[in-house]
């Protein structure tokens, strides 16, 4: 699906979506549990991959009429061993975390996804099930990518791994961990990107009972934990990484002012995206207590922004930067490469195509703002949501029409992300 753009004001008020990170690990803790419900979820692609996963386990996910709740019936910490392939689709979250799972059940698990997901490094989380663990966890292809073949009943132990290439693994290890004999205690090899997401999962893990915590060189959890949130239920927070999007289209484009509501504060290390726009000189008002971001049109002024632990942020930031005054220097970026796309090389080819003077290094992505003319134009979104949303907000600034390929994908994270901005008063064309 395409949808067109065009130059417009946006004004009125939007409610944040549901936090993709934390309804993963929610379906997935349910799962781990004997069951339980999680409210606000969000339902979208790559959730429903999380869902089958807890399905094939043993478990199941029912939604009820209004997509408010989600009623799982968990597999009480012992997955079965699935009776096909576990097709995680685009979701490199559900393919992490399901494989540490995979490797608690005595038989093999079959993981795979679809082109994007089977180019994604997973060998580091093999090599700690297979070398640490004493499980199986293999690649079909030997290139520590799926379609990934795990199993072998770990119990627990010891786990020396990389922070530095995704800490996804990181909270794969700590979910299965609770439930072994002996816990999994994380010794981290290098410095840990993504640190907030780790955050998020001890946050969730806690909301279920379980003690997880981090030490002086890594993580740990102690084993024979049992999966239950208090009542049997878990409400999912909104979503900042999504919030970013809504925000990026106030400080650019509210004739009055934007309202975004669900907005409060946790773990999620997007929320950074508020102290981003303020540096730029975006005229941003969070009420944390009310949950509620204000956002008005700004002139903005370049800034340094580190994207180490924020890397879903790198694709706002990139297009505030294009339409910021003087240079925006997005640092610390190597890892976001190695997402649904390389979304370092996707937002400084995308944005050039629109006008935008944009300087690309390996660990950093340059944004001359001052030197840019954004033009409406016909971009590819690389069949990724954040590129999409990004894009498409650029193209709430641009002169003239912009076109936006594949923007079908915002299914992901963002279903009716086209439709929010419609009824913001902007230009869309489906």
């Amino acid at each position: 699906m395409n949808v067109r753009l065009s130059q417009s004001t946006v004004r009125g008020t939007a409610q944040a979506p549901p936090s993709k990170s934390y309804t993963h690990r929610a379906i997935l803790a349910a799962g781990y549990a004997d069951g339980a419900l999680v409210h606000d979820p969000l339902v979208s692609a790559d959730t429903k991959a999380t869902m089958r996963a807890v399905t094939a386990y043993g478990g199941s996910v029912g939604l009820r009429d209004d997509e408010s709740v989600l009623d799982v019936a968990g597999f009480g910490g012992q997955p079965e061993t699935p009776g096909d392939v576990i097709d995680c689709a685009n979701s490199g979250t559900t393919m992490r975390l399901v494989t540490a799972t995979a490797a608690l059940q005595d038989g093999l698990t079959v993981l795979t996804g679809d082109d994007s997901l089977r180019s994604r490094p997973q060998g580091p989380l093999l090599d700690a099930i297979e070398d640490d663990l004493g499980g199986r966890a293999e690649s079909t292809r030997s290139n520590g990518q799926a379609p990934l073949v795990v199993g072998g009943g770990v119990t627990g132990g010891d786990v020396s791994i990389p922070g530095d290439v995704s800490s996804q693994y990181i909270t794969a290890l700590l979910m299965a961990g609770a439930v072994t004999d002996e816990g999994i205690d994380v010794y981290l090899e290098t410095e840990l990107k993504s640190a907030p997401y780790v955050d998020i999962t001890l946050e969730v893990l806690d909301a279920f009972g379980v003690e997880a915590e981090q030490t002086a060189d890594g993580f740990t959890v102690s084993g024979g934990q049992h999966y239950e949130p208090v009542d049997g239920e878990y409400h999912v927070p909104g979503d900042f990484s999504s919030i970013s999007y809504l925000l990026a289209a106030g400080v650019l484009a509210a004739e009055d002012e934007l309202t975004i509501t669900s907005a409060y504060p946790s773990a999620q290390g997007d929320t950074a995206i508020v102290d981003v726009v303020d540096r730029m000189g975006g005229d941003v008002d969070w009420n944390q207590d009310d949950g509620v971001i204000t956002a008005r049109r700004s002139d903005l002024t370049g800034v340094e922004v580190s994207v180490a632990d924020t890397p879903d942020l790198l694709p706002t930031i990139a297009t505030l930067g294009a339409v910021a005054d003087g240079t925006t220097r997005i640092v610390d970026c190597e890892h976001v490469r190695y997402k649904e796309t390389d979304r370092v090389s996707a937002m400084a080819e995308e944005l050039t195509a629109m006008g935008a003077s944009v300087d690309e290094a390996q660990d950093t992505l340059t944004i001359h703002g001052s030197a840019s003319d954004l033009q409406g134009a016909t971009v590819d979104g690389r069949a990724d949501h954040r590129i999409i949303m990004s894009l498409a907000i650029a193209g709430l600034v641009a002169d003239g029409e912009t076109t936006v390929e594949g923007a079908e994908h915002v299914d992901v994270s963002f279903p009716n992300f086209f439709d929010v901005l419609y009824d913001l008063g902007a230009t869309v064309d489906r």
